[in-house]
């Protein structure tokens, strides 16, 4: 039924121009006003869009929502960090952080960071 209907993906935040920045001037993606400015177009490597929209009662996603593949994990890690992006660290059975806030060895080599509205994003190892 929809082989061959284009499809996108969106979250929301709590405020549309706070996210306008962290994602075009901090994280440097192309960021797009979509419907009547009421929507920002996030445009990702490989031609994909993601829909950002804000919503009042906004509750920040309790999982990833979005995961940056990086060839250097502790390059991006201390680039994001060297321009005041806070990590998450995480001690939990099956899920550690170093300090570093980088977790290896149980899983993908992967770290954690929020946007301004408390969504879950990642940098991961390719």
């Amino acid at each position: 039924m929809f082989k061959d209907s284009h499809a996108f993906s969106g979250f929301s935040v709590n405020n549309l121009q706070k996210a306008r920045e962290f994602y075009g001037d901090i994280l440097g993606l192309e960021v797009t006003e979509e419907m009547e400015d009421m929507v920002l177009g996030l445009h990702l490597a490989g031609g994909h869009t993601v829909m950002i929209y804000e919503k009042p009662n906004h509750e920040p996603a309790t999982f990833t929502i979005l995961n940056f593949e990086v060839s250097d994990i502790e390059k991006a890690v201390s680039d994001l960090k060297a321009i005041g992006v806070e990590f998450e660290s995480y001690d939990l059975p099956g899920l550690k952080t170093d300090e570093d806030n980088i977790s290896r060895g149980e899983g993908p080599t992967i770290a954690w960071f929020t946007d301004p509205a408390g969504n879950i994003l990642s940098v991961i190892q390719k």
